[in-house]
């Protein structure tokens, strides 16, 4: 049976990694991977109602990251719907390309820990491509968008989706996961950034990035505040009250969908911008592509596939920074959602205890390594689809300045915290 299981998990994978040379959405793949494991698993088993038991039991914590996710992005997705993403736009005002690459890459990094690396990655791509007419000049700020959405992912517990389920896991804890990849995270991103913006001269013509549009200021201002409010109170909420994330974000959502009701209270159906709007605009296919996946990694966790595996890298590799570095790699080239799940079941809580080391610095390797390819993260992905990208493009001019980040900072975590 474990043969089997390992079978359907790789070509499952395989199939995912070519989503765009079959043309078959990647969600669709992960749903049927998941049930098949879970069809092969429950018919080989002589016990069918344990192996149901297992599912609900598995089911339950991960509907705690799906229905986060589904009311983060309908969050941010009510702020764009309102174009309140203005407030932070206006302020760029320079014309140096050097300058504004800078200042993009350090409002995208502390943006992305606040709202997550793949939004981030879609505001701040779609704002340089209004200002940049220049082809290279845009793919340039795009791969360094990547990098520093990414990076400002890694540090914050609702900044990426990896991060995010290790803090639900009970892996990691908020406060102590931003006080130790903050300075790695910042790292990873300058160093990629010194070494760019050596390439970028000149100037730029277009200064404006604001979005011509009927929705008051005040408006903008009020849902913009109140949406990045609600995201930052949910490790509040949870430190007080104990509840799960889910709960904290659900609570934000209520709030704000009640606050844009009443500012479109006398708007015509058609003219409202409402959280039913924003629902209908969501990335539904990831959080059914999270379910799938996530739903595989369970198969192979409930057979006991994942903790032999932890067993036989423990014995033949053995040192966990060598382990954690070679999964952020890897990361580049496979989806990390699918390896921080595999490694949270290979790795227990009662030996690596929450805010272990390990766990922080796998926080930190799936953040930043999938940027090494363009490929290897949703931040990169949106941006290919957003700017065209070539994959060999962004290989040859962005993956090794990605790629020296991400080492760098990994050293900088090593030296100051294990």
């Amino acid at each position: 049976m474990s043969f089997i299981l390992i079978a359907i998990f790789i070509l499952g994978y395989l199939l995912i990694t070519i989503e765009h040379k079959i043309n078959i959405n990647k969600a669709a793949i992960a749903l049927l991977t998941g049930v098949i494991c879970w069809t092969v698993y429950i018919l080989s088993n002589s016990n069918p109602e344990s192996v149901v038991h297992e599912l609900i039991e598995h089911l339950g914590d991960i509907s705690q990251i799906l229905f986060f996710l589904l009311g983060a992005m309908t969050i941010v997705e009510l702020i764009d719907s309102y174009n309140g993403f203005d407030v932070i736009s206006k302020q760029i005002k320079t014309t140096n390309k050097r300058t504004l690459l800078i200042t993009v890459s350090f409002i995208t990094f502390f943006l992305s820990a606040i709202l997550d690396n793949l939004t981030t990655t879609i505001v701040m791509v779609t704002l340089v491509k209004k200002l940049l007419e220049n082809k290279e000049d845009r793919w340039l700020f795009a791969g360094m968008i990547i990098i520093a959405a990414n990076a400002g992912g890694a540090w914050t517990p609702i900044g990426d989706v990896t991060t995010t389920m290790l803090w639900i896991g009970g892996q990691i804890s908020a406060t102590n996961i931003m006080q130790k990849l903050f300075i790695p995270s910042l790292i990873s991103m300058i160093v990629p950034l010194l070494l760019i913006s050596r390439i970028v001269k000149g100037k730029i013509e277009k200064t404006s990035f604001i979005t011509e549009t009927k929705i008051p200021n005040y408006q903008k201002n009020i849902v913009f505040y109140l949406g990045i409010s609600a995201l930052v109170f949910v490790p509040i909420f949870k430190s007080i009250t104990h509840l799960p994330p889910f709960m904290g974000i659900l609570i934000g959502l209520a709030v704000l969908w009640i606050v844009t009701e009443y500012l479109d209270r006398k708007k015509e159906n058609d003219e409202k911008i409402s959280v039913t709007h924003a629902l209908k605009k969501i990335d539904t296919p990831s959080i059914l592509f999270f379910l799938g996946i996530l739903m595989s990694v369970a198969t192979l966790q409930s057979t006991g596939i994942l903790s032999n595996l932890a067993s036989s890298l423990s014995e033949n590799i053995g040192d966990l920074k060598i382990i954690s570095i070679s999964l952020g790699i890897l990361s580049a080239i496979i989806d990390n959602v699918p390896l921080v799940a595999a490694s949270m079941g290979m790795y227990d809580l009662q030996t690596y205890p929450m805010d272990h080391y390990f766990w922080e610095f796998i926080a930190y390797c799936a953040g930043t390594g999938g940027s090494i390819l363009i490929i290897g993260s949703a931040a990169g992905v949106a941006a290919m689809g957003l700017e065209k990208i070539d994959f060999f493009w962004y290989l040859k001019k962005i993956s090794l300045y990605a790629l020296i980040g991400y080492l760098v900072g990994g050293g900088a975590y090593i030296l100051l915290f294990t």
